[in-house]
């Protein structure tokens, strides 16, 4: 215990306190705006708010443990992780029962998690060690990994589970184009991903789901039914104005006209709440979280700890884009939580735990020429 505890301290001193500052203080907005949007007509807003703080620091901790195990070990274990994964995402999609017309969750001694969060991590762990040691310059290799990568696309689309799955791609060709993958292999998955895109809507989509793209298209052709979420969402963020209208005055959530505020459309509750200026800032946090986690990528010499840090800002920065973007219509609804803010104990604990890869891997690129 002394000896951990010891080392805990080193690696503080050597860690990256920005990307830290920057994790802690979105996730606090974000306990605060889970306050907020659930303290409407259901009042549950003290409740989730400290069940998410409870999760936050449950995160935190694990952070800091991963980050004095080191990414190395964790690197090691990858593979049985990856069965692990594997495993879980199959009994999800065979045993989980349905909530909102998708099975995504397990519940174990009345604790339930999102097994499709935790896959990220160790997709990234997988890839990372893959593709170091066989690195996708040739055909062969670079089908081998696309097969790796395509066993939890397929499981989670069997939940169904669209937005996860689009996740696992983004993160894999982050990582891939970090091995140095040739672009003719690449541009090759794209046109192939861009002609699957009919088969995937006709064979895995749910109604719901491509209910979902037709109203991204066009929001007024169902303004009561699947488009009510997309326009309450927009009504919301341009409500905010410039300043917004102050912390608990938001009136799209109170009044329950935006549905799912905590989770799916927590960027539209902040919004309304702090405004452009409060958005701006909110961006610039996210920006320069990002910019440290490359920084750690560019600290270390060794392959796998770039590839694996591509991975990680791959997630974020995908996430990010495409729950602020679905919040104001740029983006089809997909349901994915707005990184740290979002309500829910799976996502924020997945994203501390790789948080905790990346400070392992910047703490160890500390004697590199690059100080930054």
């Amino acid at each position: 215990m002394e000896f951990l505890w010891k080392s805990l301290k080193s690696d503080l001193s050597a860690a990256d306190r920005l990307m830290f500052f920057c994790a802690l203080t979105l996730s606090m907005w974000g306990v605060f705006c889970i306050f907020s949007a659930a303290s409407g007509t259901s009042g549950r807003g003290f409740d989730l708010a400290v069940r998410q703080g409870a999760w936050l620091a449950f995160s935190i901790f694990t952070m800091l443990f991963i980050m004095v195990v080191g990414h190395r070990k964790f690197l090691e274990g990858a593979y049985p992780l990856y069965g692990l994964t594997l495993l879980l995402l199959f009994l999800t999609a065979l045993l989980a029962p349905k909530v909102n017309g998708a099975q995504s969750w397990l519940g174990v001694g009345g604790i339930r998690f999102q097994p499709s969060e935790f896959a990220k991590v160790t997709i990234i762990l997988t890839m990372s060690k893959f593709f170091s040691r066989y690195p996708p310059l040739d055909f062969k290799s670079f089908m081998a990994g696309l097969g790796l990568i395509m066993l939890p696309v397929l499981l989670v689309l069997m939940q169904p589970d669209a937005g996860s799955a689009l996740v696992y791609l983004v993160i894999s060709f982050g990582m891939l184009l970090a091995a140095g993958t040739p672009l003719k292999y690449l541009f090759g998955l794209v046109g192939l991903g861009v002609s699957a895109i009919p088969i995937m809507i006709i064979f895995f989509l749910k109604e719901y789901q491509k209910n979902r793209i037709l109203v991204f298209l066009d929001p007024m052709r169902d303004p009561l039914g699947a488009g009510y979420n997309v326009i309450q969402s927009r009504i919301a963020v341009g409500s905010g104005g410039f300043l917004g209208k102050g912390f608990m005055m938001g009136t799209q959530s109170k009044l329950k006209f935006l549905p799912e505020p905590h989770t799916d459309f927590i960027f539209s509750v902040f919004s309304e709440e702090f405004g452009f200026v409060g958005n701006i800032l909110l961006i610039l946090l996210f920006s320069l979280l990002l910019f440290r986690v490359i920084i750690a990528g560019f600290r270390s010499r060794d392959r796998r700890c770039k590839i694996l840090v591509t991975g990680v800002a791959s997630w974020l920065w995908f996430q990010m884009f495409e729950s602020i973007g679905m919040s104001i219509g740029l983006t089809p609804v997909t349901g994915l939580p707005l990184p740290f803010l979002s309500y829910g104990g799976s996502s924020l604990l997945a994203i501390f735990s790789a948080l905790g890869l990346v400070a392992s891997v910047y703490v160890e690129g500390a004697e590199s020429k690059y100080i930054l």
